[in-house]
């Protein structure tokens, strides 16, 4: 058999059974036992960040890995942003990465490139095929790297010699699926002795802890306690909505972090690290840790931290189930007429959203005001920018659909965040996903405008700083966008129009779109 061969065989043997693709000549070998692997489904996506968004977003809810397929150095640095996101939320990925064959390096071709040192960065593992012989031992490397310390992208480099030329049959055996490791015993037990010393503890958590059965240990512990529950500001996934534990989000902003940490003399960290401001502001410390307060480690995101939290319980005498507010019935639509808003937009969803529906969140400043209106909705996953470069929730949208079909899949996007990556419409549209994509049009750069007033540099700016800023001249038509590219969509101006459309959405089949006008 041919390497290639010999390599996709190993990755479906290991449980892979997605590959998210956009190929170069480099790559047809690859692309040829795709086709002969029935174990595995191949996906194209017509840009990388489209491949790198949905291999994160398959990761989160499948808990298992995609394969991504990039033509050379130049193919993955297109989907470096969204493995940066990746990385940040521990998501397991196999990046297989075609290069030139061995031979053909030292000629320099106009598509050679450094493909290491742009790996690297967002990768926790890192290997290049050069001898045939150990092409199925390192392809099942990948895969169990992509599994450890909580999870992570597993890049692995493929000349396209070794992928062409025919190797003798290798036999890999995948071992068990990497756990994560249980926190110490000593560690609990000095965790006790700390809350039980402070005066004011917080439980900060992160990871794992943010899933349902963290919310459940976390919140045995925060009400034993009488303490606060807080997550970080970007969790990979949360579990929300009624029948579940919910914790504060700890604030964008840093005088917003501070308020909710007020007074705290204890971090008990679980799965989490210490919080820090997303930026750097002038004069202002970059430390969220209140002063005088103790960080103290329970577990990382490697570690099993939800037991751990589950321990501390038991040891504070919490009762089994935490005390649940009860769930609330879905607000009215009060104002049909009224100028829609991201409000409104959190209330339809909280009227129509079917319960096991998955949020994939990238549109920062509007989506914060659709967070805190489903608290209390029907069961839902919510899906963070994790690491903060935008362009995310619709190919996450991509991914999500395909780990978990049976589920209504939303993606909320800022019209210039979804512009980065827009071309995940067609790949919905040609795999008919069940995914209803919001795209809210405030016509700018809208958080950024913000930053600029904070920083006090409004008053001093002019036309062409705003600008800089600006998506009105011309505006994006996201309605013909979204038609180009296969997908059903429509534009609401007010509250009314939204809550027509979005229930018209979910009751469909296949990808829609809706314009939320909000300028």
């Amino acid at each position: 058999m041919r390497g290639a061969d010999l390599i996709v065989r190993t990755l479906a043997d290991a449980g892979v059974e997605l590959c998210f693709t956009n190929p170069g000549t480099s790559e047809m070998h690859l692309v040829a036992a795709l086709d002969h692997e029935a174990r595995m489904r191949s996906v194209l996506v017509l840009f990388e960040g489209v491949a790198s968004g949905a291999a994160d977003g398959y990761a989160r809810l499948a808990d298992k890995p995609a394969a991504t397929l990039f033509h050379l150095g130049p193919g993955l640095a297109n989907g470096i942003a969204n493995l940066h996101n990746a990385r940040r939320a521990r998501s397991p990925i196999v990046n297989i990465v075609g290069d030139h064959a061995r031979h053909h390096r030292i000629f320099d071709a106009p598509l050679t490139s450094d493909i290491e040192s742009l790996a690297r960065p967002v990768s926790r593992w890192y290997a290049a095929i050069e001898d045939p012989a150990s092409t199925a031992e390192i392809t099942t490397t990948a895969v169990a790297q992509s599994f450890l310390d909580g999870g992570g992208v597993a890049s692995l480099v493929v000349p396209a010699d070794i992928a062409w030329q025919e190797v003798q049959d290798q036999t890999a055996r995948p071992g068990n699926r990497p756990g994560r490791a249980s926190v110490p015993e000593e560690r609990i037990a000095e965790a006790a002795e700390k809350l039980k010393a402070a005066g004011s503890p917080v439980v900060f958590i992160g990871a794992q802890a943010c899933r349902e059965e963290g919310l459940r240990a976390a919140g045995r512990l925060a009400q034993a306690l009488d303490a606060r529950l807080v997550m970080e500001t970007f969790p990979a996934r949360i579990s929300r909505g009624a029948g579940r534990v919910s914790a504060t989000r700890l604030q964008y902003f840093a005088d917003g972090a501070a308020q909710d940490l007020k007074d705290a003399d204890l971090l008990l960290l679980a799965g989490a690290r210490a919080p820090v401001s997303f930026f750097a502001y002038p004069g202002q410390p970059s430390s969220l840790v209140p002063e005088g307060a103790e960080p103290f480690l329970l577990g990382d995101a490697g570690e099993d931290v939800v037991a751990a939290l589950d321990a501390l319980a038991d040891h504070f005498g919490a009762p089994r189930e935490p005390a649940l507010d009860p769930a609330m019935a879905p607000p009215p639509l009060m104002q049909p007429d009224e100028k829609l808003s991201a409000p409104a937009v959190g209330m339809a969803l909280a009227r129509h959203m079917p319960a096991g529906s998955v949020i994939c969140d990238d549109s920062t400043t509007s989506g914060l005001g659709v967070y805190f209106l489903l608290e209390n909705a029907a069961p839902h996953e919510w899906l963070c920018l994790t690491g903060g470069a935008i362009g995310a929730g619709m190919p996450m949208g991509v991914g999500a659909a395909l780990a978990a079909p049976e589920r209504k899949v939303i993606t909320l996007n800022g019209d210039g965040a979804g512009a980065y990556t827009l071309q995940a419409l067609w790949t919905q549209a040609r795999e008919n996903l069940n995914v209803v994509n919001i795209v809210f049009a405030n016509h700018s750069y809208l958080i950024l405008n913000v930053e600029l007033a904070r920083l006090g540099l409004a008053g001093e700016t002019g036309g062409k700083a705003r600008a800089m800023l600006s998506l009105a001249e011309p505006r994006m038509d996201w309605v013909k966008l979204a038609e180009g590219f296969g997908v059903a969509a429509s534009h609401a101006r007010t509250a009314g129009e939204f809550d027509r459309a979005l229930a018209s959405a979910i009751s469909a089949s296949g990808p829609q779109l809706i314009v939320a006008e909000i300028a």
